[in-house]
């Protein structure tokens, strides 16, 4: 009979990621904690959600959603976060780590996981709150997060301001153009009255 322990028997659950073999606890909080801080200062944008009420399926149907935008999605302990928060020097954020946190990180586009996790709710119909968050080394509360899911995509956002800066070039074009237009509509008449006498 095999041990349940056997080193053999580990080897499937050695690949997975967030699988830790048995170690002292002190080093695997210390490796978290670590991994974290490299992830807080990364990411241009994390943010917190209360994932209570989620079954484990849900919440592996919301990362697949929030990976393929490239955002990564974390349920961690909050006194690692704690920690993870004022070594990576976001201190204020640990105000926002109350009661069970998972983190959505992106390293991209700033919009772009608060817009995906509001349209995993919007299409599921489940409830997932969120917390608050840290966008480019600031803290901001739920409020300003659900703000920023309303932001257009970066590509939209530039088309946009391409849009606003072409404007006044083209009224600046058409301003110019009317009195050379004026001009040779008084020369051309002046022209006209010159050869009839």
């Amino acid at each position: 009979m095999k041990d349940v322990l056997d080193p053999s028997c580990l080897g499937l659950l050695c690949g997975r990621e967030d699988f830790l073999l048995p170690r002292a606890r002190k080093e695997q909080k210390a490796e978290q904690v670590e991994l974290l801080t490299e992830k807080l200062k990364k990411a241009k944008v994390a943010v917190l959600t209360d994932y209570r009420g989620l079954k484990v399926s849900q919440i592996q149907d919301l990362r697949g959603k929030l990976r393929s935008g490239g955002v990564e999605y974390r349920v961690i302990k909050n006194t690692l976060a704690r920690r993870a928060a004022d070594a990576a020097g976001y201190k204020d954020l640990e105000s926002e780590l109350k009661g069970p946190v998972a983190i959505a990180f992106g390293y991209d586009d700033l919009s772009l996981p608060p817009r995906l996790i509001n349209e995993w709710v919007r299409t599921t119909r489940l409830k997932l709150e969120v917390v608050g968050g840290l966008v480019e080394g600031r803290v901001f509360n739920s409020a300003q997060i659900k703000q920023l899911a309303d932001l257009p995509s970066r590509e939209v956002l530039l088309a946009q301001l391409l849009g606003t800066l072409q404007s006044p070039v083209g009224q600046l074009v058409g301003i110019m153009q009317t009195p050379v237009q004026q001009l040779i509509g008084l020369l051309n008449a002046y022209k006209s009255k010159l050869e009839a006498a």
